[in-house]
This record gives structure tokens, C-alpha cells and sequence, in this order.
């Protein structure tokens, strides 16, 4: 005699809140093996498409585990030290370009140097705090990311699990489909392959439109000549999966940061300096393009319309997971907001076909 649908529903119930609480206590713990699984997702289909043309599954994770060691060793090599060097740069910037901006407005704005002020004032606590703050917040930051992501788990922990995880996917996927309830098979499969479907549209395809992104950006405004445009553009890309969140923001720092690098960046012959509005439109046009790119051409070919996530969505999930499980809860934020984003449109699937929605007329 099966199970009661109640009977059901408390076993589940209770294995997902201690999947919770596992969650909850192991906390960064798991962080490798977050990492690790969401490679091996991401790489299974290239390992799939190398079997198709005759490789075996082991030469198949082979030649990609040494074509991702190249990669990130030309990162290391190339991109990173660049990276880090312009992020130190722009945080030391930091205090000078507010004293520009509070000098520019003064001198736009003469009632500013009065002391008394509000304004006045409250340029010179951000300037204060920026000075004090600052460089106790970068170092904090990067202290963190290194607790976390330190240079064992970078280069050995997580392509080790990815490696192994990426070897036994196929394996892993029929194992769980043997164990899935024999009365609710089907249902679940098909729940399976609309969360595959969602989260190969979102987090390959838009990992990919980020990945873009951020290299376009950042290869364009170092051309244009911005400083820190590496950084800007690596910041635009990285967030650039909220739909004209990373686009607005980039071009906000971008602009702004054109506006005090080039403002009265142009000699005359009177002895008085003109701005470089060339350039400004420059680094403005950098961003507009890139939404024109993101919206006809990349997100549209490598995403499609299949994620059904609402931006405001991903910022709900993106703050409760964070808050909850920390750095975990803000990686694994976007893909379990998508899951349940399947699930929810199925829980209303349902409801509309209950007699709870339908009432009387759901019997004739």
C-alpha cells in the first residue's frame, strides 16, 4: 500500500529542511563542491558533443580539463595581475576624485564654499570616510575572498571535484533517476528536464552573454583610453545577468569617471583647458552598444525566452540567500531562484486545475 499524499509530503518536507540545515551549518565548507558541480554542469554538454564525434567520455573530460588548465593559466598570466593592479589603482583614486568633484562644484556652485553648507558638508564626511574606510574595506574584501577562495581550493580542490564530478555525470543523472518515487516518475521527469532547460538557458547562456560582455567592455573602454576601463568592464560583465542592471551601472562608473578624467582635458590657446566631450561620447557610446548587442543579437541567440525570471526576482533572491548562507547563498542564488521559479509556474498548473480555483464548475 503506498503513501498518503500528506505521508508524502512530511518526508519530503522534512528531508528538505535538513538539506536546509545542512546547507546552514557546513556553510563555505561546501564551497569547492558548489563550484565543482557548477563547471561540471556547465562543461557536461561540450563533454556529451566530444563523445558524439567518437571520443571516449574519459579522453573527452581530458581534453577539456587541459584546454580550462591553458585558459586559466593565460588568466593568471595576463588578465588577473592586471585586474587586481587597476582595482587597487581606482581604490586609491578614490579620495582625489571626490576632492575634484568638490572642487568642480564649487566652482560651479560658489555658495559651496561656504563651511556651513549642507552640502558642503556632507562632501567633506564622504571624503572622511572614504579616506578612513577605504582601504580597511578593500583590504577586508580581499582578505575575505581569500579565506574563502584560497589558493588550494583555486588549484587543486575545485578542478579536482569538477574533474571527477564532470567523469561521472551521466552516471550520477541515471543513479537519481533509479531513485525518484515510481508514483510520481514521470511528473518529476518532466520537472527535471524544464529545470535543465531553464538553467542551461540561464546559466550557460547567460554566463556566456556576461563572459562577453565583459570582455567587450573592458577591451573597448581601454581602447577609448579610461583609466581602470578594465575594471569597469570586468564589474558591467559580472552583473550584467540582471537585465540593464550591469549596463547601468558600468556606464554610470564609466561616465563618471570619463567626466573627471577629461573634463577641461583640452588646452587653448588663451591658457584655459575645454572638456573632451569626444571622448566622453566615446566611452558612452561603448555602453549603449553593448545594450543594442545584448538585447538583438546575444541574449535573444543564446539565451531565448525559456528563463522567465524577473529581475526583481533575482535581486529578491540574490539578497535572501546572501543574507542567509553568505558567499554559498549568493552562488547558488541564481539557479535555485530559477528551480523554483519552475516550480512555482507548476504549482499554479496545478492550482488551476483544482477544485479550489475551478470550485462547482470544475465537475461539469
Amino acid at each position: 500500500m503506498g503513501l498518503s499524499v500528506q505521508q508524502q509530503a512530511k518526508y519530503w518536507g522534512v528531508a528538505i529542511a535538513v538539506f536546509v540545515l545542512a546547507l546552514w551549518f557546513l556553510g563555505d565548507v561546501i564551497l569547492p563542491f558548489v563550484l565543482g558541480g557548477a563547471i561540471a554542469y556547465c562543461l557536461d554538454p561540450i563533454a556529451d558533443r566530444l563523445e558524439k564525434l567518437g571520443c571516449s567520455r574519459v579522453l573527452s573530460v581530458a581534453i577539456i580539463t587541459l584546454v580550462a588548465a591553458l585558459f586559466f593559466l593565460l588568466l593568471v598570466l595576463l588578465v588577473i595581475p592586471t585586474l587586481v593592479r587597476e582595482t587597487t589603482g581606482l581604490v586609491q583614486q578614490i579620495p582625489t576624485l571626490i576632492d575634484k568633484l568638490q572642487a568642480t562644484l564649487s566652482e560651479r556652485f560658489p555658495s559651496l564654499e561656504d563651511q556651513s553648507s549642507t552640502i558642503r558638508q556632507q562632501l567633506d564626511k564622504l571624503a572622511g570616510l572614504v579616506q578612513e574606510r577605504g582601504g580597511e574595506l578593500v583590504n577586508t574584501l580581499f582578505s575575505g575572498a581569500l579565506g574563502i577562495l584560497n589558493v588550494l581550493v583555486l588549484i587543486v580542490i575545485v578542478p579536482v571535484v569538477a574533474f571527477y564530478l564532470l567523469l561521472d555525470w551521466d552516471n550520477m543523472v541515471a543513479k537519481i533517476d533509479e531513485l525518484l518515487p515510481r508514483d510520481h516518475v514521470d511528473t518529476i521527469r518532466r520537472l527535471g528536464r524544464e529545470m535543465d532547460n531553464t538553467l542551461a538557458s540561464f546559466i550557460r547562456g547567460q554566463g556566456t552573454v556576461c563572459v562577453v560582455l565583459g570582455v567587450y567592455y573592458a577591451i573597448a573602454l581601454t581602447i577609448a583610453g579610461l583609466n581602470f576601463g578594465l575594471v569597469i568592464g570586468f564589474v558591467a560583465g559580472l552583473i550584467s545577468f540582471i537585465p540593464y542592471v550591469g549596463a547601468l551601472v558600468g556606464g554610470v562608473l564609466a561616465v563618471g569617471l570619463a567626466l573627471f578624467q577629461w573634463w577641461g582635458g583640452i588646452p587653448l590657446d588663451d591658457g584655459g583647458t575645454a572638456t573632451n566631450w569626444v571622448r566622453i561620447g566615446i566611452v558612452a557610446a561603448v555602453f549603449m552598444l553593448g545594450q543594442f548587442l545584448e538585447g538583438n543579437i546575444l541574449t535573444p541567440k543564446l539565451v531565448g525566452n525559456s528563463v522567465g525570471l524577473h529581475p526583481v526576482w533575482l535581486l529578491f533572491a540574490l539578497s535572501v540567500f546572501g543574507s542567509l548562507f553568505g558567499f554559498v547563498g549568493m552562488l547558488v542564488a541564481v539557479p535555485v531562484a530559477a528551480l523554483l521559479g519552475v516550480l512555482a509556474r507548476f504549482g499554479l498548473e496545478q492550482y488551476r486545475d483544482s477544485r479550489l480555483y475551478q470550485g462547482q464548475s470544475g465537475n461539469d
